[in-house]
């Protein structure tokens, strides 16, 4: 089974900015399969919305580093470890310049970049983007299909009802052919329902301070995306999963070691990263943990 780690970019890690290669080439040496980045554009003093359905945003969310400097970063300064993001909030980009940044990336990183989407859930982050919230679906469909285009035609060509590329020569196509693996996130029906037509594969999460990891929690809804990929053609088999095991605090170590011994081929995960935001407060702190999860994996 891979197993990977979020770079340090929220909160008190993103302080030690500088220390994001030095992160990035220990935990490949480590033992690390991927690297991993998310996106906040930033925290409303008043939320319309709160986080993961409360009515706050987590103080962690605070201080963030853009997650396409930070993948760049990594990249340079590793040779075997894949980069990915969980998430990008695709509807806040103009397709075109999206595509050329993750290009670039893979490039850079010779064909190691994961992509993965999602529609976000903060309006205040949308209004700062100049984008409608109303709009996240379609215009992440938009952004899906420009995307491909982007890497497998030439000329490329794309006109939608938010985005137009005119035909232009795009030359420069990813290392990683035919295209980086694209991955999206969501629980509902309609986000499922995209994965099952539209991508590589799922990215759920699981929380350690909910409750012991229940392999059911993921191979459940795996299989309702899997049949919805049969029922559009598409070989179900083709379909993985990447589980992020997202703790909300220090106390859940115990938790997140669990959640990666628990996952592993027979449940159908064979990718699984480990969000450090929250268990470590520097740089080393989080490389010791990036160290005793996978010595524990190893036994």
């Amino acid at each position: 089974m891979r197993i990977g780690f979020t770079l340090p970019q929220f909160g008190p890690l993103a302080e030690e900015a500088r220390e994001v290669m030095h992160f990035a080439a220990e935990a490949e040496r480590l033992g690390a399969d991927s690297l991993w980045v998310g996106d906040r554009l930033l925290t409303p003093v008043e939320p319309t919305v709160g986080y993961a359905g409360g009515d706050t945003i987590p103080e962690v969310f605070h201080r963030v580093l853009d997650p396409f400097a930070v993948m760049s970063a990594a990249a340079a300064v590793t040779e075997r470890v894949e980069i990915g993001t969980n998430v990008l909030v695709g509807p806040w980009y103009a397709p075109a310049m999206l595509a050329r940044s993750l290009t670039t990336i893979d490039r850079v990183s010779g064909g190691r970049l994961l992509v993965g989407f999602g529609t976000g859930w903060s309006p205040e982050e949308y209004r700062a983007a100049g984008v409608p919230m109303h709009e996240r679906g379609a215009r992440l469909d938009e952004c899906l299909d420009v995307v491909q285009a982007w890497w497998s035609d030439d000329p490329v060509q794309y006109s939608g009802k938010h985005w137009t590329v005119p035909a232009s020569r795009v030359d420069l196509k990813p290392a990683r052919q035919p295209r980086p693996p694209v991955y999206l996130a969501g629980w509902a029906p309609t986000a499922m329902r995209r994965v099952a037509q539209r991508a590589d594969g799922w990215l759920p999460a699981h929380v350690p301070e909910w409750g012991p990891f229940d392999p059911a929690e993921v191979t459940e809804p795996m299989t309702r995306i899997r049949e919805l990929a049969r029922e559009a053609g598409r070989d179900p088999a083709e379909l993985d999963t990447v589980l992020r095991v997202y703790p909300w605090g220090t106390e859940s170590m115990d938790g997140v070691l669990d959640a990666v011994a628990s996952a592993g081929p027979d449940t159908g995960i064979d990718h699984v990263f480990v969000e450090l935001m929250n268990l470590a407060g520097t740089v080393e702190q989080a490389l010791e943990i990036v160290d005793r999860v996978l010595r524990a994996a190893r036994r």
